[in-house]
């Protein structure tokens, strides 16, 4: 099986975690030049007011030339505190919100210092409570300007909402603020997690990928 070349995201999108099961065998880029305006530092959930941005605050030790694994989170910005409360209120009523809370309300108690260090955890976290053992994954150790396996290194990007160009449209599922905004597809992880729970893994594995099945 080949391996696919993946951006390092916060809460990833759907999307990508469905390409990442699909795959299995993941490298995650950090050494290229960090690109503005994606969803490395941030990630997208359902509220009742419809979509909403979390971001995490971030400070470019190089400026324009910083490389991924270089950017450093802006801890004086209260971002944690402001981002649990935000999850607080969109998910509180949906299906799983309870079961998984204490697992995850930990990770906003701790402080990261590089950007990297706290998207690996998060979805490590993610991984564990869904127990999925089965991916390989892995960092780059440089940048590849034309790698041998799949690139999307530059795919999901907020501007491709939804699908990112990788997948078909994705199933329904039951979302706490659908009958008033209707159903939002590939949004974070965390909204199939807290609407689905265990049922997370069989929903992405049934997400129809775009990538030609030679690759897989």
């Amino acid at each position: 099986m080949k391996s696919v070349l993946l951006p390092a995201l916060y809460l990833p999108p759907v999307s990508w975690m469905a390409i990442a099961l699909k795959y299995k065998n993941i490298a995650i880029e950090v050494h290229e030049t960090y690109p503005k305006q994606t969803f490395r530092n941030r990630c997208i959930i359902a509220t009742s007011g419809g979509i909403l941005n979390l971001s995490v605050p971030v400070n470019k030790t190089n400026g324009n030339h910083t490389k991924t694994y270089d950017i450093l989170i802006d801890n004086s910005k209260n971002w944690q505190q402001l981002h649990w409360r935000s999850i607080i209120t969109a998910y509180n009523k949906s299906p799983y919100f309870l079961y998984y809370r204490d697992m995850i309300e930990p990770l906003y108690h701790k402080k990261h210092k590089n950007l990297i260090d706290l998207n690996q955890e998060y979805l490590f976290a993610i991984l564990n409570l869904l127990n999925i053992k089965y991916l390989d994954i892995s960092v780059t150790e440089d940048y590849v300007f034309e790698p041998e396996c799949l690139n999307l290194r530059n795919s999901f990007n907020p501007k491709l909402i939804p699908y990112q160009n990788v997948t078909k449209a994705m199933p329904r599922y039951m979302q706490v603020f659908e009958e008033i905004q209707g159903f939002m597809p590939d949004l974070s992880i965390i909204d199939l997690l807290f609407n689905l729970g265990p049922d997370t893994e069989s929903y992405l594995a049934d997400v129809e990928v775009l990538l030609p099945p030679e690759s897989i």
